[in-house]
């Protein structure tokens, strides 16, 4: 981050406020009181369940880049999934990634990696967002949808209710880790796509900005490491192109193709 950058805007209290929060509630986690292994397990099945089910596979592929089709029914429960990640509203987080992909890594990208590591990783959200203006502009398809605004409106009501149904079911510790450590997790890998994967790892399409394919990024985030390949065939359904390149998300897309719940699926030949 710049130090220009930062004086041009005003800092955004209320996700300091949050963010600070939530990463001092997951220091709780070792804590005897507090630590379990059920509780582990509940922060895994969850960081799957609203990482990779919802934001990589439902608010990514599936939502921002339309890279497949669902049935409404699957493509309403994925997007609540992705709720449950607590990144912001649907909406919000759906125009602001569609900007990014229009003017990745230029002056106006929210988290644009020429700023710096740390700008790019999270810097960019304790600030205001230019780029919310634009917005409307890139959410024509859903901004209408009455279930959209719902999911968008919600998404913090959802993890106090959630948070209660941890509590009644496992006490402390699975509120400390199905949300807490679990929210943490979810935070950073989704993050290291914005920062480590603009900056650590190969080339293989010029992509028009510093986009690249992180190996470890992916294996952290159902697949989304492969970035430079996504940015260079950004509709495209599959992101690890090369048979090394293990894409856990392609794999649950071909799962639901089987299944006949993916239908019209595309791939970088025919973007």
């Amino acid at each position: 981050m710049t130090i220009a950058t930062s004086n041009k805007l005003s800092y955004d209290w209320t996700v300091i406020v949050v963010m600070t929060i939530v990463h001092i509630g997951a220091l709780f986690a070792f804590l005897p009181s507090t630590f379990s292994w059920a509780g582990v397990g509940v922060a895994l099945f969850l960081h799957w369940v609203t990482g990779g089910l919802g934001v990589t596979l439902g608010w990514h592929r599936l939502v921002t880049h339309r890279s497949f089709q669902t049935p409404k029914w699957l493509e309403y429960f994925l997007v609540f999934c992705g709720s449950l990640a607590m990144e912001g509203g649907v909406i919000w987080w759906v125009g602001l990634h569609r900007h990014h992909h229009v003017h990745s890594d230029q002056e106006v990208d929210h988290h644009d990696s020429g700023k710096g590591f740390w700008w790019s990783h999270m810097g960019w959200m304790l600030y205001e967002v230019p780029a919310e203006k634009e917005v409307d502009r890139f959410t024509k398809d859903i901004a209408d949808d009455p279930v959209y605004q719902f999911l968008d409106k919600n998404f913090f009501f959802f993890q106090i209710a959630l948070a209660v149904l941890l509590y009644l079911w496992g006490g402390g510790s699975f509120v400390v880790w199905g949300i807490f450590v679990r929210l943490v997790f979810v935070y950073h890998c989704t993050w290291f796509v914005n920062s480590a994967t603009h900056k650590f790892g190969y080339r293989t399409y010029e992509a028009g900005d510093r986009s690249t394919n992180c190996w470890w990024v992916a294996l952290l985030t159902y697949g989304e490491g492969w970035h430079n390949n996504h940015h260079a065939f950004q509709y495209s359904a599959r992101h690890g192109l090369k048979w090394w390149e293990i894409d856990m998300t392609w794999m649950m897309i071909r799962g639901l193709q089987f299944l006949g719940l993916a239908q019209k699926v595309k791939l970088a030949e025919d973007v």
